[in-house]
């Protein structure tokens, strides 16, 4: 199957948690990468994500890498829409 990584950027006003992290996050931008396969049998070109990647930058000023870490497609979405619904 053929593959390929989808990158995008998502903000949050507030910080945040999600399962898999250790710490709650600090709010901000945060780089997201979606890893897709395509989809075979079918006569359109159509993909089908299978991994989202969050990247977290570093916390401490000796650490000069960020770390990319797997999390749920669905929870980042719900977190996200949490976010913006919550008052200022």
């Amino acid at each position: 199957m053929t593959g390929r990584t989808k990158h995008s950027t998502v903000h949050f006003e507030r910080p945040f948690v999600l399962r898999g992290l250790e710490e709650t996050q600090p709010a901000g931008d945060y780089d997201i990468d979606h890893d897709e396969e395509m989809i075979d049998g079918i006569s359109w070109i159509a993909y089908r994500r299978v991994a989202t990647y969050i990247h977290l930058p570093a916390r401490s000023s000796n650490l000069l890498t960020s770390q990319v870490l797997a999390i749920d497609y669905a929870e980042l979405e719900a977190a996200l829409r949490q976010d913006k619904e919550l008052p200022a």
